[in-house]
């Protein structure tokens, strides 16, 4: 009978994490566990392994991966998303253009203040992609506002393949963009990532075995697709 309830319950939990998951958008499932730190040593595992404890959702404070595309931002944010689904905890996942799309369709459709409610209210908001498409300056004051109500409120976790000092030029305002960063990194963890990409090794591992030519066959060997020839006597 406690085994029939445990598997019961087990179901029960693997479900709701399902629709957490489905709710938060979240493209794939990344943790920490699958992160290779041996590949990007300026990574600091410890810090990571904190962040990964939540408490910073508790304090309501940010976190942000800076580095050069490729080399993990991505998996780290979306590893700290997973784990705070699995823990009940309600989040969601945008890339920083299809939130800002969002935002303008609502304020077309007349109903801004009604999304602003809703994407405020998660615990934790990964907002990824930070200057990887250019934004227009209406979208850029749309995504202000959205930061400054969340600011205190509830935990942001960001990823950009920009550093601070070339955020002026991603929002096209560089006053803006100063309040925007002020008001991240007032209670923020910074993840600053310095290394290869992932997917550039994976590239030149492919292209390796690729250019790596076949051993020849053995001398004597038959040729393949040819019965090899009888001797006579």
């Amino acid at each position: 009978m406690e085994a029939l309830l445990g598997s019961h319950i087990a179901l029960r939990n693997q479900r709701r994490l399902q629709t957490a998951m489905r709710c938060a958008r979240l493209p794939t499932v990344k943790t920490l566990d699958d992160f290779d730190f041996t590949f990007q040593p300026s990574v600091k595992r410890d810090q990571l392994e904190s962040l990964h404890t939540l408490q910073f959702l508790e304090r309501k404070e940010n976190v942000v991966f800076l580095g050069p595309p490729g080399v993990g931002k991505t998996h780290l944010a979306i590893s700290l998303a997973v784990i705070a689904a699995e823990r009940g905890r309600r989040v969601y996942y945008a890339t920083l253009a299809d939130l800002i799309t969002w935002l303008e369709d609502a304020q077309q459709a007349g109903h801004l203040t009604r999304r602003l409610r809703t994407l405020v209210s998660p615990s934790l908001m990964v907002v990824d992609e930070i200057g990887y498409l250019p934004i227009s300056r209406t979208g850029a004051q749309l995504f202000f506002q959205l930061m400054s109500r969340r600011y205190e409120h509830a935990s942001t976790v960001l990823t950009s393949n920009k550093s601070f000092e070339e955020w002026g030029d991603v929002f096209g305002d560089e006053v803006m963009a100063a309040a925007l960063i002020d008001r991240l990194v007032h209670h923020c963890h910074i993840v600053n990532i310095r290394g290869n990409s992932y997917r550039m090794r994976e590239h030149r591992a492919l292209a390796s075995r690729l250019a790596t030519p076949a051993s020849p066959e053995p001398s004597g060997a038959p040729v393949r697709g040819r019965a090899p020839r009888r001797q006579e006597g």
